[in-house]
């Protein structure tokens, strides 16, 4: 892929960068914290991943969102 076509991806797909960039965030976040979350936040932590994660490959691949 050229340099060009990733730049002008990165331009273009807002919404997948706007994901990855909360999950990051969110990834980071429990990095720092990891050692003294309880045990009901790093469940939440992980179930908040997951759905981050399942979020970036719907955007990604283009998929509908799911129903709520």
């Amino acid at each position: 892929m050229s340099a060009k076509r990733v730049t002008q991806e990165r331009r273009s797909n807002r919404p997948l960068r706007e994901v990855l960039d909360e999950l990051l965030s969110h990834t980071r976040d429990i990095a720092r914290r990891a050692k003294t979350m309880s045990p009901a936040e790093v469940d939440y932590a992980q179930q908040r991943l997951e759905w981050l994660a399942d979020e970036v490959w719907r955007v990604a691949t283009g998929e509908a969102a799911p129903p709520e």
